[in-house]
C-alpha cells in the first residue's frame, strides 16, 4: 500500500502488518482472490470518534488485475460490510482519485467539507505519513488535496422519506412544494439542506479540483520562494 501510494504521488495512513492482521481476524476487511489464491485486492474497515464515523481503508488492487473493476467491487463490499456492523455511523473518506470518487459517488457519498467529518485526532494523525501534510497543517486542517466525501445513513432516510412522500402525493395529484425549513417532532426548526448535484455535474466538479490543486500547490510553491528569499536575505546582511 505504501509503495502504490508513493507510485500515485499521495501519502496513506501506514499501519503495521500487526494492526492489518487484527483487521482481518475482526472481520473488518475484505480480500480478494483468485480461484487459484492468488491476491487481487484489499480494503479494511476504521471506526473513529466512538464509532460515529466509519472509514474505509487502505484500498488496493494488485497491479496485474488493474483496470477490471476489482476497486468498484471492493469498495462495494466494503460498504455493505460497513454499513452492515455500523448501521448508524457516518462512513467518509478522503482521496484524490477521481475514479475513487466516482466509485464513491455511485455509493451514495457526497462531497462535503473538511468540517463534516471526524473530529478524532487519531485519524488526523494518518495524515502525517502523507506528501501533502503541510498543506493540511497550513490551512488549519480545513482543506487539502484530498477531497472529502461523507456518506451519512440519516439524510439518506430522509431523502428516501421524501421522495416516497413525493410519489404518494403525485399518485393522489396533490401538488408539493420542497420546503426550505422543516420543523422537527420536539419543535426545533432547521433548515432543509439542498441537494447536491455531484453526479450531474461530476465534470465542472473534475475542472475544480484541478483548479484546487493548482492553487493549493501554487501557494506551498509561494511559501517556499519566500522562505528562500528570507534565507538569503539573511545571510546577505550577515556579510
Amino acid at each position: 500500500m505504501e509503495s502504490s501510494a508513493r507510485a500515485r504521488g499521495t501519502g496513506i495512513a501506514k499501519r503495521t502488518p500487526e494492526y492489518v492482521q487484527m483487521k482481518m481476524e475482526e472481520g473488518k476487511a475484505v480480500i480478494a482472490v483468485t480461484d487459484q489464491g492468488e491476491w487481487v485486492g484489499f480494503c479494511y474497515i476504521e471506526a473513529w470518534g466512538h464509532e460515529k464515523f466509519v472509514a474505509n481503508s487502505g484500498l488496493i488492487v494488485n497491479p496485474a488485475f488493474r483496470g477490471h473493476g476489482v476497486a468498484k467491487s471492493i469498495k462495494q463490499r466494503i460498504f455493505e460490510l460497513s454499513r452492515k456492523k455500523y448501521p448508524d455511523a457516518k462512513i467518509f473518506g478522503l482521496t484524490t482519485g477521481l475514479a475513487v470518487m466516482k466509485i464513491n459517488s455511485e455509493l451514495g457519498y457526497e462531497p462535503v467539507t473538511y468540517s463534516e467529518l471526524t473530529d478524532d485526532e487519531e485519524f488526523w494523525k494518518g495524515c502525517r505519513s502523507c506528501v501533502n501534510f503541510d498543506i493540511l497543517t497550513a490551512k488549519q486542517r480545513t482543506n487539502c488535496l484530498c477531497t472529502a466525501m461523507l456518506y451519512d445513513p440519516e439524510q439518506k432516510r430522509r431523502e428516501a422519506e421524501e421522495k416516497a412522500a413525493r410519489e404518494k402525493a403525485a399518485t393522489e395529484n396533490v401538488p408539493t412544494v420542497q420546503p426550505q425549513m422543516m420543523v422537527a417532532a420536539n419543535g426545533t426548526v432547521r433548515q432543509q439542506k439542498r441537494q447536491r448535484l455531484f453526479k450531474e455535474n461530476f465534470r465542472l466538479f473534475e475542472r475544480w479540483l484541478r483548479y484546487k490543486r493548482y492553487v493549493l500547490l501554487k501557494s506551498r510553491k509561494d511559501s517556499g520562494a519566500a522562505s528562500n528569499m528570507k534565507k538569503k536575505f539573511f545571510l546577505f546582511n550577515l556579510f
